[in-house]
């Protein structure tokens, strides 16, 4: 049904929580609905009894005038209404109870837009054959008996109501036996109805030591209560007896104090469990790409930190030969006191670079804090700085040394500003010149570092792929595609945005956008 169809259609929508109305309702009103919002259970019946929307969404928790109670008003009144109720998952006993009370469907929480599209569209469905049930049934009114009526519309009631469910319903009767199984069910496990209602067990959808479990768990109150089970994890067995895991919702059913069956509600975890193991292998694949990274960059940072130990080295032998030919005269103290600077000067080179790779290196959670783009800009040269050397490529350093703090991760900035620095070194294999710049934007207030490369630039067609995970347009064995677009993801987290311009055979500039927080104090030092 198209936008243009569902302005037919007048939505109300009950819920104390005014960010979940608003979001409900933006999301219909883009959809093409008609709709308006109560925060209170006893506002919602008012405002329906003066309006009559044929759909009313409703909370089941609200203070006052809760939604089973709504839900109870509008269908003693005005039984053609659909009511969707909104309930936590684990709320079995509530959803059953508002089922009873001819609700249409139930959604849980948090609601996802795309569930309640289609509980609206089921809830439509049923509002307009229910209309034309009671138009054909007026018509044949005179020649159907009482009970017939009654048996069709028990019969439609309850198969819209099972059906509707986006998750597997499982109803079995005091024996054990099937009673109930809905088209969510038979996609799960891949078994008909007709083979599983009064000829399965619930038993036989589980293996024997998995269902023994579930029987134990189920008389124990450690997973919702004695005869309850709350979002429980277990595995049914489909068609072939291979594994389905789910999370369980599960309540015995009572009548004069003797169990008379259970429900059972199946929300199937294999998309979960896949979209887990993707994301695993993606952190995995992007950890190794910067270990491949930090590889390259270690070579470098060895021979950066050999030349100052070198020098170390040099004056400690100096001074060791000139003390062993006696004590030290006078007009050398001043001379030893010369090589101790230089000594102490080198080794505080060496400690800063090794600091540096340390903190770079560092698999770490984000730690959001004030940033120094200064301290990240210059620790990210000192680790840079022999990779550029060798590679014959000149720095022109154009950054401002007065930059305002940021909020955001300085580790992850820096990996941020070295790819693009290594990236664009690889860009020019014959030397070249590497220009880090900067500016400062009034409105809004954001920080702009540029780096631009006199290197073989990027063709149009790949420019616009560079931040697609796994593009690259380097050798093999050089990097995983993973570089530019982990970079974009940082940018993008920290709330500013990376772009890229480029001509074949003349260079390469990157671009990144980074709002200052007015709230950040400036800092003496510039540390990040």
């Amino acid at each position: 049904m198209t936008p243009a169809d569902n302005d037919k259609w007048s939505v109300l929508i009950i819920d104390d929580e005014q960010d979940i109305r608003e979001v409900t309702a933006m999301a219909l009103t883009d959809a093409g609905y008609r709709v308006e919002t109560v925060a209170d259970g006893k506002s919602g019946l008012d405002f329906f009894q003066s309006n009559l929307p044929q759909i009313v969404i409703t909370d089941i928790r609200m203070p006052g005038m809760d939604g089973i109670q709504v839900l109870e008003a509008i269908k003693l009144r005005f039984p053609d209404t659909e009511v969707i109720v909104a309930t936590a998952f684990g709320e079995m006993e509530t959803a059953i109870r508002a089922l009873q009370l001819d609700a249409s469907d139930f959604i849980t929480k948090p609601i996802h837009t795309e569930a309640l599209m289609v509980a609206l569209e089921r809830a439509r469905q049923r509002y307009t054959n229910r209309q034309q049930i009671k138009a054909y049934t007026r018509q044949l009114e005179q020649g159907l008996s009482r009970t017939s009526r009654q048996l069709e519309e028990t019969v439609a009631y309850q198969q819209r109501l099972i059906e509707s469910s986006m998750d597997g319903i499982l109803g079995c009767d005091a024996d054990g036996k099937v009673a109930t199984f809905n088209r969510s069910m038979e996609k799960m496990v891949g078994i008909d109805r007709a083979e599983a209602i009064g000829r399965l067990a619930l038993k036989d959808l589980f293996g024997s030591s998995e269902y023994e479990r579930l029987q134990t768990d189920m008389q124990a109150s450690g997973h919702g209560g004695v005869n309850r089970l709350m979002l429980y994890e277990t595995r049914l067995l489909d068609r072939q007896h291979k594994p389905v895991p789910v999370q369980l919702s599960a309540a015995v059913l009572m009548e004069d104090d003797r169990k008379s069956g259970l429900v059972c509600f199946f929300r199937d975890l294999r998309r979960i469990h896949r979209l887990e193991r993707e994301m695993a292998d993606q952190a995995r694949l992007l950890h190794q790409d910067k270990m491949m990274s930090l590889g390259r960059l270690a070579a470098s940072v060895a021979h950066e930190i050999n030349n100052p130990l070198s020098g170390i080295l040099n004056y400690i032998r100096l001074m060791l030969r000139t003390f062993q030919k006696g004590p030290l005269p006078a007009d050398k103290q001043k001379q030893f006191c010369g090589y101790l600077e230089l000594v102490e000067s080198e080794t505080d080179r060496c400690s800063t670079i090794v600091s540096s790779l340390l903190t770079f290196s560092r698999r770490s959670p984000i730690s959001v804090g004030p940033v120094s783009v200064n301290a990240v800009v210059e620790r990210s040269i000192v680790l840079a700085g022999h990779r550029l050397e060798m590679a014959n490529v000149t720095l022109d350093n154009r950054v401002q040394n007065d930059l305002p703090e940021i909020r955001g991760d300085a580790n992850q900035l820096q990996q941020c500003l070295l790819n693009l620095m290594f990236n664009a070194v690889d860009a020019m294999p014959q030397g070249g010149r590497l220009t880090l710049a900067s500016a400062l934007e009034e409105e809004p207030p954001t920080v702009v570092l540029t780096v631009t490369d006199t290197g073989t630039g990027i063709e149009k067609d790949s420019l616009e792929h560079i931040f697609e995970p796994f593009f690259t347009t380097k050798k093999e064995g050089y990097g995983v595609g993973l570089g530019l677009s982990t970079t974009y993801g940082i940018i993008e987290r920290h709330g500013g945005s990376l772009s890229a311009v480029s001509q074949p055979g003349k260079g390469t500039t990157f671009e990144i956008r980074l709002p200052v927080e007015a709230d950040i104090p400036k800092r003496p030092g510039g540390n990040a």
